[in-house]
C-alpha cells in the first residue's frame, strides 16, 4: 500500500526539460492521449542500460552506418521528440530522448518502455511491485513463511487471523479490503487497461481528481491504510508484545497471500467468486470466534457472556 499521508500528489520534475519538439499542438495532444506522454515528459532507467542511436531513425533501418551510446540505471531522461515511421515494420514510434549530460538518441518506443519508468514515486511503485520476477519471489516467500506461522501459531494456541483470532473486527475487515483492492485492481488492468496506463503515467494519491472507478480504487487504499493502522493499535493493546509480533506476522502473511490470489484469479475471471467466498467465510469466522461481547457492570472487564465476573466475582444479568 502507499504509504504517504497526503489527499493530493503533485509531481515535481527532477530532470529539467533540454529540448523542445517542432511538432503541431495538435498532433502532441493526439498522441498524448493514446500513449499517455508527450515531448517533455520525465523518464528514469530501470533497466541495466538503455541503448540510444545518434543519428536519425530512417539511417538505421535503411541499412546505414549509426553511432549508439548507452545510459546506466538511474539516468534522467526527458522526451524531446517524437517521431512516426510508417516504413519501419519493428516499431513506427520512435522517441528522441535527451539525457543528464545533453546528449540526444533516439530509440523505439517500446524498446523504451520495456527500460525506463515514469520519473515519479508512485509510478516507480507501481512497476517494481508488478514486476513478474517479484511477483514469483513474493509467491515463494509467503508460502514458506505462512506454512512456517501456522506450524507455530497451532504449536502455541496463538491467535491468527480467521482460525483463532483475537476480540477485533479491524483484522478481518482489513484482509477483507485487501482481497477487494486486489480483485479491483486486476479488474481495472483487465477491461479498462487504457485508464490504468493513464493513472500509471499521471499518478495521484486524491481520489477526488480522478474518474470514479479509480476514485473507489484509491479510496480503497487510503480505507486501507487507516483499517492497518487501527488493527496495529487493538493488536499491540489485546495481545502480549511477543504475541503481538508473531500474529502482525501471521496477519501480513494472510494479506500477502489475499493479494496474490485475488489479483491473479480476477484476470481469469474466477476471482470474483473466490472474493464472495472469501467474503462469507471471513466474516462467518469472526462471528464465530472467541468475542468478549460483554462488560462488566462493576470492574469493566469484558466478558464471553453474562453470569460471574471472573476477575471480582460481580453477578452480571
Amino acid at each position: 500500500m502507499t504509504a504517504v499521508f497526503t489527499s493530493c500528489y503533485h509531481r515535481h520534475a527532477s530532470t529539467p526539460v533540454f529540448a523542445h519538439s517542432a511538432r503541431s499542438n495538435a498532433d502532441s495532444l493526439s498522441f498524448a492521449a493514446t500513449h499517455h506522454y508527450s515531448n517533455g515528459y520525465n523518464f528514469v532507467v530501470k533497466s541495466d542500460s538503455l541503448m540510444l542511436i545518434e543519428q536519425q531513425p530512417e539511417e538505421l533501418f535503411n541499412n546505414m552506418l549509426v553511432d549508439s551510446f548507452y545510459v546506466s540505471k538511474g539516468c534522467h531522461l526527458v522526451v524531446a521528440d517524437i517521431r512516426m515511421e510508417p516504413q519501419d515494420t519493428k516499431d513506427s514510434v520512435w522517441i528522441q530522448l535527451a539525457t543528464e549530460k545533453q546528449r540526444f538518441g533516439w530509440t523505439h518506443e517500446k524498446y523504451m518502455l520495456a527500460k525506463v519508468v515514469p520519473d515519479d514515486p508512485i509510478s516507480k511503485f507501481i512497476s517494481a511491485f508488478s514486476d513478474v520476477h517479484l511477483q514469483i519471489f513474493l509467491v515463494i516467500i509467503v508460502v514458506i513463511s505462512a506454512v512456517y506461522l501456522l506450524r507455530k501459531v497451532s504449536r502455541k494456541n496463538g491467535k491468527i487471523v480467521h482460525l483463532n483470532d483475537i476480540d477485533s473486527i479491524y483484522p478481518t475487515l482489513l484482509c477483507l479490503l485487501v482481497a477487494f483492492s486486489a480483485t479491483l485492481y486486476a479488474s481495472i488492468q483487465l477491461f479498462l487497461p487504457e485508464l490504468w496506463q493513464q493513472f500509471y503515467f499521471h499518478p495521484t494519491l486524491n481520489p477526488f481528481s480522478v474518474s470514479p472507478i479509480m476514485s473507489l480504487f484509491l479510496a480503497a487504499v487510503w480505507t486501507m491504510l487507516i483499517v492497518a493502522l487501527a488493527a496495529i493499535d487493538d493488536v499491540w493493546h489485546l495481545l502480549p508484545p511477543a504475541d503481538a509480533v508473531l500474529y502482525m506476522f501471521g496477519l501480513t502473511a494472510v494479506c500477502a497471500v489475499d493479494y496474490i490470489v485475488f489479483s491473479i484469479t480476477t484476470l481469469y475471471f474466477i476471482g470474483y467468486i473466490l472474493l464472495v467466498i472469501y467474503t462469507c467465510f471471513a466474516i462467518s469466522r469472526y462471528r464465530n470466534g472467541n468475542h468478549q461481547g460483554y462488560i462488566c457492570g462493576r470492574c469493566g472487564a469484558h466478558l464471553m457472556k453474562k453470569g460471574r465476573c471472573p476477575y471480582c466475582g460481580a453477578i452480571n444479568e
